[in-house]
Formats: structure tokens, sequence, C-alpha cells
């Protein structure tokens, strides 16, 4: 058994609050380890409705503070990586018989002057029967609301912060699981096991528990501690589908029931609609979207889509469960989306997460450092760009454009998917290539042998479910021979067998 440490910092979880914290200390000159079960972003941050948002609906719950919070962060972030986050348009319409207009337009007036926004257009009143937003609704909508918020993609998010917390001095592993920890004096002893059954300790001075949906089974089953903090899961399910119209603004629709969905172009050629939200009881790794919540988004989308779908129709559906401080709210609805820490400082620091979300996610580091007493720049991450991101938030054409001039043999939508996805490190990927036969093997879909080896070298990607559905999101179009031949070289290159290449969504949700 090999030792590691000690550490200033062990953190126990890959989500997005726990490389966001990871790259916060670094940042700060900490040495810091992250051990993380599975892939990064494997759990809840992976299964998101890919926004960077203010959470327009949690002004219902007078939820003011976070509102704010996030609101403030949604240009932070954007100005951090212009290359997975961009500004989008949200349409509102006004449905007769819910929520009134003069309250939407109360609700988007706070949201316009509570966060500081500078970049971001504000909300303006919009006539369906004359703006191309109205064309894919059912008649009778005429009235509506348009105003911003930011998509992002949410597993690169955190594999970004990842890679930036490592190049600052942490130690990042995948694949390695806390078995169990206790206090020896001023010292957390963990052990820690990895993928291929071998063990080894970390010692370190403080530990951060951000498990996510496992933050209490952390607690109770690998520290022997019992939580005061209660953690309340909710099922989060999402449906994509072939897109259902052609401009690039996002819908925000009210249900009869006060919930609410998004219809959000996604993927260039999909739409993405979602989310849900019930409690979850089990295993939250086995959480799959239900038949009757892809029926609930399926109907709920054809109440306002001219076009209509079916199960037919879906090309994936995903399912997630958010680890939310339960504060005794009455509906899974309206749980508070903030996070909550529970400090244990009786003898070596614990601090362990309840919450919190994409957006709020560099806040919620701060708040922790701050918690645990660590000083330093409390400053640096809203300044220093993430990996790839180190340009102007209006460059991603000429980012693109240049991809293309370098590369002559570059496709315009694989051009841009790289820009999207590397940045300025797309180059580095590309290399010297003079043409498409230089970067190795095409597995289909534009994916090539060079951007899988930057993927297992510098992305921690293993396995082909690692590649197509977290870090490229090309599960969507990739053939099955091409994801078989994936398998096949992953397995080479990595020397592990690769779990199933397309997790079976049909299969779970039972359809």
């Amino acid at each position: 058994m090999g030792e590691r440490g000690p550490y200033d910092l062990l953190i126990v979880g890959g989500g997005i609050n726990g490389v966001g914290i990871a790259r916060d200390a670094a940042g700060r000159g900490l040495r810091v380890a992250l051990v993380e079960m599975n892939d990064l972003a494997s759990g809840t941050s992976s299964w998101s409705t890919k926004l960077i948002h203010g959470g327009l609906r949690y002004l219902e719950f007078y939820e003011f503070g976070l509102v704010r919070e996030s609101l403030s962060e949604r240009e932070t972030l954007w100005r951090l990586a212009p290359h997975i986050v961009h500004p989008l348009r949200f349409v509102l319409p006004y449905q007769k018989g819910l929520r009134p207009a003069w309250m939407l337009r109360a609700g988007l007036f706070l949201y316009d002057h509570l966060g500081g926004r500078e970049l971001l257009p504000p909300t303006r009143t919009l006539n369906l029967g004359r703006d191309e937003a109205g064309a894919p609704l059912t008649p009778g909508h005429r009235l509506a609301f348009e105003y911003s918020d930011c998509a992002v993609d949410d597993a690169r998010l955190v594999v970004l912060n990842a890679m930036d917390a490592r190049a600052r001095g942490a130690d990042i592993r995948t694949r390695a699981a806390l078995v169990a920890g206790r206090r020896e004096g001023d010292l957390w002893v963990c052990e820690i096991g990895d993928a291929r059954g071998g063990r080894e300790t970390a010692r370190a001075k403080m530990l951060v528990n951000a498990a996510g949906p496992w933050v209490a089974q952390v607690l109770g089953q690998r520290l022997g501690i019992d939580a005061r903090a209660g953690v309340r899961l909710v099922q989060g399910s999402h449906i994509v589908v072939k897109k259902l119209y052609d401009h690039a603004r996002c819908y925000f629709f009210q249900n009869a029931d006060r919930r609410i969905f998004f219809a959000i172009p996604y993927q260039r050629d999909f739409t993405l609609i979602g989310t849900t939200d019930r409690d979850y009881e089990g295993d939250p790794a086995r959480v799959a979207a239900s038949g009757e919540e892809i029926d609930y988004l399926i109907g709920a989308a054809n109440a306002y889509f001219r076009r209509k779908i079916s199960r037919d129709d879906l090309v994936w559906a995903f399912s997630g469960v958010r680890p939310l401080y339960d504060d005794g709210a009455s509906e899974a609805r309206a749980a508070t989306r903030d996070y909550v820490f529970e400090l244990d400082a009786q003898g070596a620091p614990l601090l362990s997460v309840f919450g919190g979300k994409i957006t709020t996610y560099r806040r919620l580091a701060l708040d922790a450092l701050k918690k645990l007493g660590v000083g330093g720049d409390a400053g640096w991450s809203a300044r220093a760009p993430l990996p790839g991101g180190d340009f102007p938030v209006d460059g991603l054409p000429a980012l693109t454009a240049r991809l293309r001039a370098d590369h002559p043999f570059l496709g315009a939508a694989q051009a841009e998917r790289l820009a999207r996805s590397y940045g300025t490190r797309a180059a580095a990927i590309l290399g010297a290539a003079k043409s498409g036969a230089d970067l190795g093997e095409e597995f289909g879909a534009g994916l090539t042998q060079a951007e899988v080896d930057h993927l297992v070298d510098r992305e921690w990607a293993l396995n082909a479910e690692d590649v197509l559905w977290r870090r490229t999101k090309l599960g969507l179009v990739m053939p099955a021979q091409g994801a078989a031949r994936l398998d096949a070289y992953l397995k080479a290159k990595t020397g592990l067998a690769p779990p199933a290449t397309i997790p079976d969504w049909r299969a779970a949700a039972e359809l």
C-alpha cells in the first residue's frame, strides 16, 4: 500500500462543486488532492439542463439572494470559458389562466436589475403573431417576453476546472474511491481504492465531502459520522428529439400544474426538453428517466408546439439526481437550490457540501474555503480563464475561422465543434496536420484518433462512454460501427475493459 500526502486539502467528489473547490484552493497555493470514484461529472453534473442561469422561477419562492448570486455569475463564467458558455435568448409566452402578465413583467424587471448585467441584453416584449418565435407554437399565443441567460456544456465545465486545478498543482484522481477515513491527531488518514483493486493511504489536514448524492453515504458509511443537515434527492429528467424549430432561441414554458420546462436548441440538430422535479429514493447511480416522466415532457411539449412528438421521436433521454439541502419544502420543485455547509471541526476539519447548482459553483468554492479559514487571493478564480477560454466572449467565430484557415481540410461543422469544445487548445489537438489522415483513425461523426488521444492523455477519459457522452456528446450521432471501433481502440490504449458504449436508456426507462 502506497502513501500520499500530507495534503492541505483532500476533496471527495469529482462533480462541479468538488473540482471548483480544488481549482480555487490550488490557485491559492494549497497542496490539494481530489478523488472521484467514477469519471469526472459522471453523476449530477452531467445531467443538468445545460444552463448558466439566474433561476427566474426561484423568485417565486423569494430566493432573492440565490437569484442575485446566480445572475452575477453568468457573465463571469461566460468570460472565463467563452468556448463552452454562450448567451441565449429565452422566449417566455404568456399563457392565459396561469401567471398573469404583470407578474411576469415584474419578475423579469427584477431579473434584469438584480445581478449587475453588463453584456447580456435586457428583456423585451414580443408579438408572437409577427416574431419568428411564434411560428413553431400552437395557435393562440400572442404575447411573450424575451430575456437573457446562458447555455453551458456542463460536463466540459467540470473537466476544465479539473484541468486548471491540475495545472496549478492539484492531484486529480478518477476511478479512485474513498474506502474509509479517520482522524489521527491533526490529520485525516484516508484509504483510497482504485479501479484495479489497489489501495493506498492519503493524509490531509482538511477533508471536503463534495460527493453530491452520496454526501450522506460518505459521512455515515465511510467516515462514521452522523450528518446534522439533511439531503433531499430530487430527480430531474430530460428528453432530446430532432430539432423542433430552426431559430436559435430557447423557450421557457409554463404548465397548468405550475411547473415549468425548457425547450433548448442542442448540439446543432436537436432540441433538449426538460426538466422534471420529483423526489427520488434508491441508488443515485441507477437513476433513469421513467416512462411517466418521458410522457409528461412529451405532453408538455405537444401543448405548445405545432409539431407533435411521440416516444418514437426520442433520440435520447437522461436523468440525474440533484442532492438538494432538505429545507422541508412540501414539493420537490419548491426545494431550495441554494447550498449549505456542515462543518465538523472536532479535530481535523471536515466540510460537507449539501445542495448547490452549476451556476454558483465558483461562489460555492469561495464560501467553502472561507468556511475552512483558507486565506489568499479570493478573487483570482474570477479573473483567470479556464483552459482554452483565453479569447474574447465574442471571439468564437474568429477562432473557428482560424482553425479552418490553418487546417483547410476541416469541414465547417467539425471546426466549430472543436472550437466550442476546446477553445484555443483545439489547435494543439490538430497540431501540424495537413489532412484528415494526419489525425489518425476517424471513428465517425468527425471524432479522430488525435482528439481521442487528447481526451485520454489530458482529460481523464478511459472508455467510450466518457468520450461520447461526457467529453463530446457525439453519442447522439455516432454510428454503431464507429462506437465499436472506439471501444476496441480505448481498450487497447488504456488496458481497461470499457463498459457498454451507449447506455441503454430505452431499457432503463422501460420504453
